[in-house]
């Protein structure tokens, strides 16, 4: 699972997708490819009820 966010934070900061969602219950394996990708602070995360969380990438780390 985790190579599988991997390849999806790739693809978010290749701009082959705009966003990436996750819910609490996959947040744990995220996590891990998370903190295993190089640009993970540019990665930013905007909470959503019940624990899902939409993650979109920018540039300088900060969502206008």
């Amino acid at each position: 699972m985790t190579s599988d966010y991997s390849q999806q934070l790739q693809a978010l900061v290749n701009g082959e997708i705009s966003s990436l969602t996750v819910t609490e219950k996959d947040f744990m394996n995220f996590r891990k490819a998370w903190l295993e990708f190089p640009q993970r602070k540019e990665i930013v995360g905007e909470a959503k009820r019940n624990g899902t969380v939409i993650y979109r990438f920018d540039e300088s780390g900060n969502v206008q």
